[in-house]
């Protein structure tokens, strides 16, 4: 049990670094204004695997997957309006 709770901890943490990387291809985007050779399409498909596992970890009541998810859809967001904003050049 402990270690279970200690697990879910970790994750609580890690997921949601892992999914941080959006966030830094978002400010590179907008501090360049630029989406240089960044996938529209790729980052909408990353939208849409992110929202589904949102929706699934509401759907278990899985605290660390929803949360991890929550920042990966809306890092994942913020690239995808990079990009529309910002075509490439």
């Amino acid at each position: 049990m402990v270690r279970n709770k200690l697990f879910e901890n970790y994750m609580s943490c890690i997921g949601p670094i892992g999914n941080s990387m959006f966030y830094f291809q978002a400010y590179e985007i907008f501090s360049s204004k630029n989406s240089g050779s960044v996938s529209l399409i790729g980052f909408s498909i990353s939208i849409i695997a992110l929202n589904s596992w949102l929706f699934y970890g509401v759907y278990i009541k899985n605290k660390p997957l929803i949360f991890a998810n929550i920042v990966g859809a809306l890092g994942a967001f913020f690239v995808v309006l990079g990009i529309i904003i910002y075509p490439k050049i």
